[in-house]
């Protein structure tokens, strides 16, 4: 059972006052993002790859129901749901039920949804906003699935062998992601000889050789940790050792710009400076740079334009990248304006970098 009502409570509190300040007779949330951020945790997903689930939430002034069919509703309650959410149970094969239900619970009027649909209207910003910045119930989960996704990886780079193919060290990191409780998300792989040509490597059934990159976007309680990590079978040659070097110095540039108020797109053309300093210019156009986190791997990735701010509480994670060479963590911005990193592992290799610890590549 579900233990978090309060903070359910405390989420319900908002977006009531969201319905006094819209008007609006009701909230209908469906992605597996919204689902997991109002039930403080449960998941409504069954097929990994959906961003709607087997459920969604209705919040309407006076009630707040989970609404999901004769499938799904028992494990719901007895595994997932907080108690202070109503279930309403409709029959699998009757396709308009929920549709009737949402329209007799808020008299057939305005409905904001997450997943607009026919008559409903988008969420406002200040909803979309509020999601994005962490309470300590939700920091606390975090950091449980930041540790545990690190220590799949660093378990999975530590047992690797240049002969496994892609396909297998992706399908050891799933399993150790798996293990612990975590969605494997995203698994990315790439060898020796794919590294140097490809920024989102899927894997393939190649021998990983000498080298290989591993990303990790590992879900628990609908909470992404995000972290890139490189493994090396014998020494790392100069000329990839400096590329490395770069990226974590350019990633620096962002991580001192993690300060409540500060735009993304503030950090995102640091970035592109820091990157034309160290002569790569056209790096900050070859990958996207990453942005914030949470609910979604990537709850706005920042660009040019991107003038949303960051505020205490919130997660980033940033990716900079050159051929051959990237870096990756999910941070968190405290209370005193520092960052905390939500995906350290003290036994993964580590160099200081502007007082904190970022990872290197694993030499084995």
């Amino acid at each position: 059972m579900n233990q978090y009502t309060d903070e359910v409570s405390t989420k319900l509190e908002f977006i009531r006052q969201t319905l006094k300040d819209t008007g609006a007779q009701g909230v209908h949330l469906c992605g597996t993002d919204w689902f997991a951020w109002i039930t403080a945790g449960a998941s409504n997903t069954v097929l990994l790859t959906a961003e709607t689930g087997i459920a969604s939430v209705l919040v309407t002034a006076e009630d707040a129901w989970v609404l999901t069919d004769e499938i799904e509703a028992q494990r719901l309650q007895d595994e997932e749901l907080p108690s202070n959410l109503k279930l309403h149970i409709y029959p699998w094969a009757n396709t308009t039920a929920r549709k009737s239900f949402i329209c007799d619970a808020t008299e057939d009027r305005e409905v904001l949804s997450d997943r607009p649909v026919e008559k409903e209207k988008s969420l406002p910003a200040s909803l979309q906003q509020y999601k994005r910045v962490m309470i300590s119930s939700e920091l606390e989960r975090y950091r449980e699935v930041g540790r545990k996704a690190s220590a799949a990886m660093t378990e999975v780079l530590l047992a690797a062998k240049p002969t496994w193919t892609e396909y297998e060290l992706a399908g050891a990191g799933a399993e150790a992601l798996w293990a612990r409780g975590l969605h494997p998300a995203l698994t990315l792989v790439a060898g020796e000889r794919r590294l140097p040509l490809y920024r989102h490597a899927t894997a393939t059934n190649e021998p990983i050789g000498r080298q290989a990159m591993m990303v990790f976007c590992a879900r628990g309680y609908g909470l992404y940790a995000n972290l890139t990590r490189f493994v090396s079978f014998g020494t790392v040659p100069n000329k990839e050792s400096e590329l490395h070097c770069v990226c974590r110095e350019v990633e620096s540039i962002a991580l001192n710009m993690c300060k409540p108020g500060i735009a993304l797109n503030e950090v995102y053309q640091a970035l592109a400076e820091a990157y034309e300093q160290h002569g790569f210019s056209n790096a900050i156009r070859e990958h996207h740079q990453g942005g914030t986190t949470g609910y979604l791997a990537r709850e706005i990735v920042a660009n040019p334009t991107t003038t949303d701010t960051l505020k205490e509480n919130m997660a980033v994670a940033w990716n900079p990248s050159l051929v051959g060479a990237k870096i990756e963590d999910t941070f968190v911005i405290t209370s005193d304006g520092k960052l905390e990193n939500l995906t350290y592992d003290a036994n993964f290799p580590s160099v200081e970098v502007e007082e904190r610890l970022r990872p290197v590549v694993l030499e084995v």
